[in-house]
């Protein structure tokens, strides 16, 4: 939902600074990669009992994870470049939740379950939309220029990383935040689902 709102501040200096990083020699996949590596830093962090330290890599993840299509812009943008990216964001995504849970299991398991299927049935129908979406030929830049078909929501990449912020500083209250996040997560691939039954019906 703020996507689109986000990508208008954000990709003016993720585009200047991308390109200072290609100009280095850094390409996207790389880029992509150390991402994921600062994400998974932080999901350890997390399991650990120090959330509060994690967000420091987690920011950090987010960040790369801006970068590198910014550095793909300046140098060369692939079809696997985009690939790698939604599948890194995707385990990203999932490795927070799980680390919250291994914490503290016996508080955080079941909420922890719950937003990981949500995550699971919402990403299904963000990618099954997106291969509609190629088939039919159909086009969007509102979340900014993405390899595949970027549908909106109630949930986007700005809400789940102000999510995941909140769960670092609260972590007392993951289990509240994880079912309610959860549930908004059903409510936007409920209605992505319903948006794609109108439109791709033949």
């Amino acid at each position: 939902m703020l996507d689109r709102y986000a990508r208008q501040i954000i990709d003016p200096p993720l585009n200047h600074i991308g390109a200072t990083l290609a100009a280095r020699g850094f390409t996207a996949d790389g880029v992509t990669l150390i991402g994921l590596a600062l994400g998974l830093f932080a999901a350890l962090l997390i399991a650990v009992g120090q959330p509060g330290w994690a967000l420091i890599p987690l920011l950090a993840s987010r960040l790369a994870d801006g970068l590198d299509g910014a550095v793909a812009r300046a140098t060369r943008k692939t079809d696997f470049g985009g690939y790698l990216d939604i599948a890194v964001d995707f385990l990203f995504y999932g490795a927070i939740p799980m680390a919250f849970v291994l914490y503290d299991p016996a508080t955080n398991g079941a909420a922890g379950a719950f937003l990981l299927t949500a995550f699971y049935f919402n990403g299904t129908s963000f990618l099954g939309y997106a291969i509609l979406a190629e088939k039919h030929g159909h086009k969007t830049d509102a979340q900014g220029q993405k390899s595949l078909y970027y549908s909106n929501g109630i949930l986007e990449g700005t809400e789940t990383i102000v999510f995941f912020i909140l769960l670092c500083l609260l972590p007392a209250y993951f289990s509240l935040l994880a079912w309610v996040f959860g549930a908004l997560c059903f409510a936007t691939a409920t209605l992505r689902i319903y948006a794609a039954k109108h439109i791709y019906t033949n």
